[in-house]
């Protein structure tokens, strides 16, 4: 039997919790930063914790933890 592969691409993006959840951070932070207000790019400094309607798709690509 082949071995169960992580998805590379998600495995950069999420990280597991201590309590098994998944954590990510938000998008759009990167550039074009004028154009944003202070308020909004104080928000997407923060991350957040994957829903649990997407749940089971993360723990799809990440078998492994």
């Amino acid at each position: 039997m082949p071995k169960i592969k992580t998805n590379r691409a998600a495995a950069k993006r999420f990280k597991r919790t201590g309590t098994g959840k998944f954590t990510y951070n938000k998008s759009h932070h990167s550039h074009i930063l004028t154009s944003k207000t202070t308020k909004r790019k104080r928000s997407l400094r923060k991350g957040r914790i994957v829903d649990q309607t997407n749940m089971k798709a993360v723990r799809r690509l990440l078998p492994n933890g």
